[in-house]
């Protein structure tokens, strides 16, 4: 409950991603390969990870992270 949902994307769901952003994936905000959620879900370096938030505003807020 306290942790959002992570998920690493697949390599088809992460270039979807960044084209549909306009970017490269080195624009997106970081997490360390050394953060114990990313160790949690396998996440390695190069990685994208998906945070869902249960958000009382907004419902459900996204965001993404490059894994470094």
């Amino acid at each position: 409950m306290l942790v959002p949902k992570h998920e690493v994307l697949s390599k088809e769901e992460a270039e979807e991603l960044l084209r549909s952003l306009g970017i490269k994936k080195e624009q997106l905000p970081k997490i360390k390969a050394t953060d114990p959620i990313a160790k949690e879900i396998g996440a390695k370096v190069g990685d994208i990870v998906k945070i869902t938030r249960e958000s009382p505003t907004a419902g459900k807020s996204i965001a993404y992270r490059l894994v470094i």
